[in-house]
C-alpha cells in the first residue's frame, strides 16, 4: 500500500474553492470551477442548474451562459499524484455554452461525482479515497443527506451491497451509477471530486466548521445504528479484546497467535479472533468493535477497523519491520485523533522472519531506509509481503497487562 508523501500533502491545502487559473473563460461568464493546486485531488463545480448526459460522462451548465464554449474535464479520485491509478478512472467533462440536451429525471439536489476505481477493494483505500473524502466534501459543502445525490463511476454491485448502510447515510436518494445510466438527469448544481485533507484525517481548519475523526466516527455511529452515547448491555466482567488476524498467507502473520490470544485470555480477556472477510457482514463487524475494549493487529488494511472503536478504547498496532512511517500517516496519528489509547510496538530483529532469509546485519534488516531507492513495489514486497512476526511473550505480555488494565476501567466506565 504505497501512500506517498504526507507532509508534501497537506502543504497546499485550502479551505475554499478558487477558479481554475487555466481557463479561459471569466466566472462571470461561466458557471464552471475548478480548483487544481491540492497534492491529493482536484475539484470541480457548476454553480447552478445543471444536466448530466451519462452516455457521454458530461455535465452540461442550463441556463444563460457564455456563447462560447468553456469545457473542463476532471478525473473523480483523490488519489492524483498517482498517474498509473488515475489513468484508469473515468474522465469526466464539464461544459457551457450554448446548447444542452433536455431533462429526463429532474432533482432538487446537488449531484456528488467521485469514482470507486482505483484501490478500492482494499478496505483502508475504501475510506481513504472514499467514504472519509466524502464525508469531508459533504460537510465543506455544509449539506445533508436530503440535499445530496451520490453520481458514482465503477460502482459495482458488491461494493453497494458491503456499503450500503454508510451509503445510505450520506443520501437518502439512490445512487446514480454512471457507467451503465441512459437517462439524462438534472441537478440544482454539481461537484465533482473529493477533497481529501490527507491519509486517514479531517483538518478541522480546512471546514467552515469545524469537524475531526471523531465526527466521523460518530457518523458511523448513527449509519450502523448505534448513538454517541452507547452503552454495552453486556454485564461480562472480562474486557473485550479483539486479535484482528491474518493467516491467510499474505505476509505480517502472527505465527504464534495461538500463544498470543491463550495469553490474553489468561490475563482476563475474553478475547475475539476477527480475521475480516469480503463476504463478512459490516454491520455485524461495527457491532463486535465497537463492543470492545482493546484492538490488536499488525499493520495492515483491516486497522482501519479503529474507526469502529469507541473513544478511550485501546489500540496496539504491531509495526513490522520496514514500516514505521506508514504504520504511524495511516494508523498512528488517526488513532490518537481518535481518542484512542495508541500503543505501538515495533518489533525486534528476532521476531521477524526475515531473518531466516537475510543475514541479522543485512541492511534490509537492520536500516530499512536504505532500500527505498529501490522503490515501492521492492519495499512492499520484502516489508509487506515476505514478512511474518513471532511476537516475544515476555515483552508483549507487558503491553498487554497496560492494555489490560485500561480496559477495566474504560469498561466499568462506559461499558
Amino acid at each position: 500500500m504505497f501512500v506517498g508523501n504526507a507532509d508534501q500533502s497537506l502543504q497546499n491545502e485550502k479551505p475554499m474553492m478558487n477558479r481554475d487559473p487555466q481557463s479561459s473563460t471569466p466566472q462571470i461568464e461561466s458557471k464552471i470551477s475548478c480548483d487544481r493546486s491540492h497534492y491529493h485531488y482536484d475539484l470541480c463545480s457548476i454553480n447552478g442548474p445543471t444536466v448530466l448526459d451519462p452516455t457521454t460522462s458530461t455535465f452540461y451548465v442550463i441556463g444563460p451562459s457564455s456563447p462560447k464554449l468553456s469545457m473542463q474535464k476532471i478525473k473523480p479520485y483523490p488519489r492524483k499524484w498517482e498517474n498509473t491509478t488515475m489513468s484508469n478512472i473515468k474522465e469526466v467533462t464539464l461544459l457551457s455554452g450554448p446548447q444542452s440536451p433536455q431533462c429526463d429525471i429532474i432533482h432538487n439536489t446537488t449531484a456528488i461525482v467521485f469514482s470507486v476505481g482505483g484501490y478500492t477493494g482494499n478496505f483502508f483505500h475504501d475510506f481513504n479515497e472514499g467514504f472519509l473524502p466524502l464525508f469531508i466534501t459533504v460537510r465543506s459543502m455544509s449539506l445533508s443527506n436530503q440535499d445530496v445525490m451520490l453520481v458514482i463511476t465503477r460502482s459495482r454491485d458488491w461494493w453497494v451491497s458491503k456499503y450500503t448502510h454508510l451509503i445510505a447515510a450520506f443520501s437518502n436518494y439512490p445512487i446514480i451509477n454512471l457507467d451503465n445510466e441512459t437517462n439524462t438527469h438534472c441537478f440544482k448544481s454539481a461537484t465533482l471530486g473529493l477533497i481529501s485533507h490527507g491519509f486517514m484525517t479531517i483538518d478541522p481548519k480546512l471546514l467552515p466548521n469545524p469537524t475531526t475523526l471523531l465526527d466521523f466516527h460518530y457518523f458511523l455511529n448513527k449509519a450502523y445504528g448505534k448513538s454517541q452515547n452507547f452503552v454495552s448491555r453486556d454485564q461480562m466482567d472480562r474486557p473485550k479484546l479483539v486479535l484482528i488476524s491474518r493467516a491467510n498467507g499474505t505476509g505480517r502473520t502472527i505465527l504464534n497467535q495461538v500463544e498470543i490470544t491463550t495469553m490474553a485470555e489468561k490475563m482476563g480477556f475474553n478475547v475475539i479472533v476477527f480475521e475480516p472477510k469480503p463476504e463478512t457482514s459490516l454491520s455485524e463487524t461495527f457491532r463486535v468493535l465497537n463492543e470492545s475494549h482493546v484492538m490488536v493487529g499488525v499493520h495492515g488494511a483491516a486497522l482501519t477497523h479503529l474507526l469502529f472503536l469507541r473513544p478511550g478504547s485501546v489500540f496496539i498496532q504491531v509495526v513490522p519491520i520496514g514500516t514505521d512511517s506508514i504504520a504511524d500517516m495511516c494508523y498512528g496519528r488517526p488513532a490518537k485523533e481518535m481518542g484512542l489509547d495508541y500503543l505501538e510496538y515495533k518489533i525486534r530483529i528476532e521476531e521477524s522472519s526475515l531473518v531466516e532469509k537475510y543475514n541479522k546485519y543485512d541492511p534490509i534488516l537492520q536500516d530499512p531506509m536504505s532500500l527505498e531507492k529501490k522503490g515501492w513495489p521492492v519495499l512492499k514486497r520484502v516489508y509487506l509481503k515476505e514478512q511474518n512476526v513471532e511476537l516475544n511473550v515476555f515483552s508483549f505480555r507487558k503491553y498487554l497487562k497496560y492494555a489490560y488494565k485500561k480496559a477495566k476501567r474504560f469498561m466499568y466506565k462506559v461499558g
